[in-house]
């Protein structure tokens, strides 16, 4: 953390860190953003509001800030992130023909899961995610592909930020969610049933890139009444396969 009383950084340093200070949580209030950028309560006030006039942040009604949709454009321009769209973009279409549900890509943002793309049939479930939505890892099917396969340290983190509780079929205590990802590695699927949608449930499969190592995960969130029906873990399953081989993958 910086010093306050003789911080010498630029203002650009000073905006970074406060762009940094959204690497643990969804969600910041004013007070929070300027203890994890180390920086007096009115020099935050004035730097954040340069960011949300120009974007990069967006005050919600609460008084909460989160990351905006010119910082999450300017992160999927990263030539990574666009060879990583472009080989997925077939294997998300033949999912949406396959099931008529959503299905999309995201990749993990310190504690929260990034959708990069998102496609959806007209009789879709209503969700109130879309394309540059984050939500935490914890809560998702796509967030529990994800954390499953993150360096140790990163559950802890979730673990100690406190997972929220969205609806009764989110997982929040330790050991249950410990337990989850032990299945999720074990099967290479994961599945979150009502968990911050109501009516739907979610099941994704990790993507990886050459070295093996998980990038990113592919998922559909379909109708609950529709959870027993085989083809959506066994799409997940080939799309990620098959978007991992395109990176490089060989496993």
């Amino acid at each position: 953390m910086a010093r306050r009383g003789d911080d010498v950084r630029s203002v650009a340093e000073k905006l970074f860190a406060i762009a940094d200070a959204f690497e643990r949580g969804d969600e910041l209030t004013l007070s929070e953003i300027a203890a994890r950028a180390g920086l007096p309560m009115s020099t935050a006030h004035r730097l954040v509001g340069e960011w949300v006039e120009w974007g990069g942040l967006v005050r919600a009604d609460d008084g909460t800030y989160r990351v905006g949709i010119k910082l999450w454009r300017l992160s999927v321009r990263q030539p990574s992130s666009r060879r990583l769209r472009t080989a997925a973009k077939p294997y998300l279409e033949d999912l949406l023909e396959s099931t008529g549900e959503h299905v999309h890509l995201a990749v993990r943002d310190g504690l929260g899961v990034v959708y990069l793309e998102w496609l959806s049939g007209a009789d879709a479930v209503h969700t109130i995610t879309d394309v540059g939505s984050r939500l935490p890892l914890h809560a998702t099917g796509v967030g529990q592909a994800l954390l499953a396969f993150a360096p140790p340290g990163v559950f802890e983190d979730v673990i100690a930020a406190g997972p929220r509780k969205y609806l009764p079929g989110t997982i929040v205590e330790e050991d249950a969610l410990r337990a989850r990802m032990a299945e999720v590695r074990r099967s290479g699927i994961a599945t979150s049933v009502e968990a911050m949608t109501e009516g739907a449930f979610s099941v994704a499969a990790p993507v990886r890139d050459a070295s093996g190592e998980v990038v990113a995960a592919v998922s559909i969130i379909a109708h609950v009444e529709r959870l027993r029906e085989p083809q959506f873990a066994l799409g997940v399953r080939i799309a990620a396969r098959g978007i991992s081989a395109a990176l490089g993958w060989r496993g």
